[in-house]
C-alpha cells in the first residue's frame, strides 16, 4: 500500500501542467459570425477580440466576446456576448439588458476605468464606427460615443486605455486598419483565376487615433498633436511599455505590411517614433512583415521589457529583446520560437507564467485567412493549432504545445486570445476567439504546484484602474517586476490583475508598487499562494 501511495505521488508531482478545453462545461456558447458571403471581403479574414473584465465588481473575471455581423440587414442578429462568472468554474450569459446587446462589425475591445469611479468602462472598435460603454453598474452599461467626442469610423482593430500624460486619467489609443468599403472592395488572386482576399497592401492606410481624457466625460482626438498620427499605418496591434524605464509609458504599434512603430514619450504631451533606430520596425530581412497581435514582458528577468509580435505565415514570430540602450534584437531566428512559428499565422499572443516558475512563457493563437491556401503552399494549413513556448531559462524556449494536452493541440481559426485566472487557483488560464467560429475556454491544470501571488491594484491619485503601474517583488529565487497593461495580444484584452509565479519559493522578502505618477510605495510582505489587494496611499 504504501508503494503504490509513494508512485501515485511520485506521478502527480512529475506531471505537466496542461490544458483542458471546459468551453462546453462552463456553459460558453458564443459564436463569431463574420458575415461570410462568398465575396471574400477583406474584414471577413481578420475576426475579432476577447477581454476578461470584471463586469459586476466582485473580484471575479467575467467574459466579453466581440461579434461582427452579417452584411446583409434583416437576418438573425449577431450580438456581443457577456458573461458572468459563476465562481464555480462556470458561466452565465448576461448579455441580454447589459446594453452591450448590440449589433455592429465589431473588431477589438478594451477596458479601463476612465472616469475613476470604480467601475470598469468598455471600447469597442468596429469597421463602421467604434462605441465607447460606459458601466452604470454591475453588469449594466450605457452608449455614450457620441457625448464623448468619440468619432472613429476608421476600421479600428486593436484599443489600449493608458494615461499618457499622467494626470491621472485613462487615455486612448486606438489603432486603424485600412480604407476599405463594399464599394471599393479589390479583386485578388492567389492562382490568377479565383478570387481569394486582397492583402492589406492594396488598400491604402490609416491613422491612429489617441483619446486624450478631458476629466469631463469627454474625449479630443490628440493624435495630430502628439505625433503618433501616421496615415500610412495599418495597425492591428498595441502594446504600451515603458522601454526606455523613464517611468512614462511608451507605445509600440503592429502594423501589417507597413513597418511597426515605437513611440517613445516626451515627457510633454507628445511622443517620438523610434521603431527604425530601435531596430522593431521591420524583420530580420529590412522588409515590413504581417504583424497582427503584440505583447511587451521581461521574459529573462533583465528588469527590461522586450517585445513579442505574431506575424504571417513563412515570417516567424518577432522576438525582439531589449538590450537597455534604445536597441532591440530579434532573437527568434537563432531560437525554437522562431523555427516553431515559421508556417504559423499569429494574430493572439501573449506573455504569461502558466506554470508559475517565475519565468514568463509565451502563448500564440494562430490561424491562417484564406481557406485556399493549403492549395498553393501545401506546407501552410488552413487551420493551426495554438503554440505555447514554455521558457526554460537563459532566455530560452521549448515548444510545450503537445506537452499541455491534446485540447490545445486541436487546428483552429483562432483569433483574439487573453489569459485570466477565472477558477481562483493561482494559475492563469486561457480563451480563444475563432474566426467564424465557436470560442474556446482552457482551464490550466496543474499550473499551480508552484506557489504564486496575485496582486490587485487600485489607484487613488493615480487611475482607479492602475493602469500603468508597476509591482515588484523579491523572493529567494530572484526579482521579478510586472506592469497592469489595457490592450495587447490581438483586439484583445486580459485581466488587469497581475499574477506572479514563485516557483519553489515560500517566502516574498520584498514588495513595491511604482504607481503611474512615478511614486513608488513599499507594501508590507504578504504571505504566498494569496491574493492581495493594494490601494495607492495618500500624500
Amino acid at each position: 500500500m504504501t508503494t503504490v501511495l509513494a508512485l501515485l505521488l511520485a506521478t502527480a508531482l512529475n506531471a505537466q501542467p496542461t490544458f483542458t478545453d471546459i468551453t462546453a462545461k462552463a456553459g460558453i456558447r458564443f459564436v463569431h459570425n463574420n458575415g461570410k458571403s462568398g465575396k471574400k471581403w477583406l474584414p471577413e479574414t481578420l475576426g475579432s477580440g476577447v477581454a476578461f473584465l470584471d463586469a459586476d465588481q466582485d473580484g471575479w473575471p467575467d467574459l466579453l466576446f466581440i461579434n461582427s455581423k452579417s452584411w446583409k440587414p434583416g437576418g438573425a442578429k449577431s450580438l456581443h456576448k457577456l458573461y458572468r462568472n459563476n465562481k464555480n468554474g462556470t458561466f452565465t450569459d448576461i448579455t441580454a439588458g447589459s446594453g452591450l446587446d448590440v449589433e455592429m462589425y465589431g473588431m477589438g475591445v478594451a477596458v479601463g476605468d476612465y472616469d475613476n469611479d470604480g467601475r470598469q468602462d468598455v471600447y469597442i472598435t468596429a469597421l463602421e464606427g467604434d462605441r465607447l460603454f460606459h458601466s452604470e453598474g454591475p453588469g449594466k452599461f450605457k452608449d455614450i460615443t457620441a457625448a464623448a467626442g468619440i468619432r472613429n469610423a476608421n476600421f479600428g482593430t486593436s484599443a489600449a486605455w493608458l494615461d499618457y500624460d499622467r494626470d491621472g486619467r485613462l487615455d486612448l489609443f486606438v489603432a486603424n486598419y485600412v480604407q476599405w468599403s463594399p464599394d471599393k472592395d479589390l479583386w485578388c488572386s492567389l492562382d490568377g483565376s479565383v478570387k481569394s482576399y486582397c492583402t492589406p497592401e492594396s488598400y491604402p492606410g490609416v491613422a491612429p487615433r489617441l483619446y486624450r481624457n478631458l476629466g469631463n466625460g469627454k474625449f479630443e482626438d490628440a493624435a495630430q498633436k502628439a505625433g503618433v498620427a501616421d496615415a500610412k499605418s495599418k495597425s492591428l496591434g498595441i502594446s504600451v511599455l515603458d522601454f526606455d524605464q523613464d517611468t512614462w509609458p511608451d507605445i509600440f504599434v503592429a502594423n501589417d505590411t507597413q513597418p511597426n512603430k515605437l513611440y517613445r514619450n516626451n515627457h510633454n504631451g507628445t511622443f517620438t517614433e523610434t521603431g527604425l533606430t530601435a531596430g522593431v520596425a521591420f524583420g530580420e530581412d529590412g522588409v515590413a512583415r504581417g504583424a497582427m497581435g503584440t505583447d511587451a514582458g521581461d521574459y529573462d528577468n533583465s528588469g527590461r521589457p522586450h517585445l513579442l509580435v505574431g506575424n504571417f505565415s513563412n515570417q516567424m514570430l518577432g522576438l525582439y529583446r531589449n538590450e537597455g540602450n534604445g536597441l532591440f534584437v530579434d532573437e527568434a531566428p537563432r531560437s525554437t520560437v522562431g523555427r516553431a512559428s515559421l508556417l504559423n499565422l499569429t494574430f493572439g499572443a501573449f506573455f504569461f507564467d502558466f506554470d508559475l516558475d517565475g519565468r514568463l512563457d509565451i502563448f500564440c493563437a494562430n490561424g491562417h485567412l484564406d481557406e485556399e491556401i493549403e492549395r498553393v503552399q501545401p506546407k501552410v494549413k488552413f487551420r493551426q493549432p495554438p503554440t505555447l513556448f514554455r521558457n526554460i531559462g537563459k532566455g530560452q524556449f521549448e515548444d510545450y504545445t503537445k506537452k499541455a494536452g491534446p485540447d490545445l493541440s486541436k487546428p483552429l481559426l483562432a483569433r483574439g486570445a487573453a489569459y485570466a485566472d477565472i477558477d481562483n487557483d493561482g494559475d492563469l488560464d486561457i480563451v480563444i476567439a475563432n474566426n467564424n467560429g465557436p470560442a474556446v475556454l482552457y482551464r490550466n491544470d496543474g499550473g499551480n504546484r508552484n506557489h504564486w501571488l496575485r496582486v490587485r491594484l487600485t489607484g487613488s491619485r493615480s487611475n482607479r484602474s492602475a493602469i500603468g503601474a508597476v509591482v515588484r517583488i523579491t523572493t529567494p529565487n530572484g526579482r521579478q517586476w510586472s506592469m497592469v497593461r489595457s490592450g495587447s495580444s490581438y483586439c484583445s484584452q486580459s485581466e488587469l490583475p497581475l499574477t506572479f509565479g514563485l516557483g519553489t519559493a515560500a517566502t516574498i522578502t520584498s514588495l513595491e508598487v511604482q504607481w503611474p505618477n512615478g511614486v513608488t510605495q513599499r507594501v508590507a510582505v504578504p504571505k504566498v499562494d494569496s491574493v492581495l489587494d493594494i490601494a495607492e496611499a495618500p500624500k
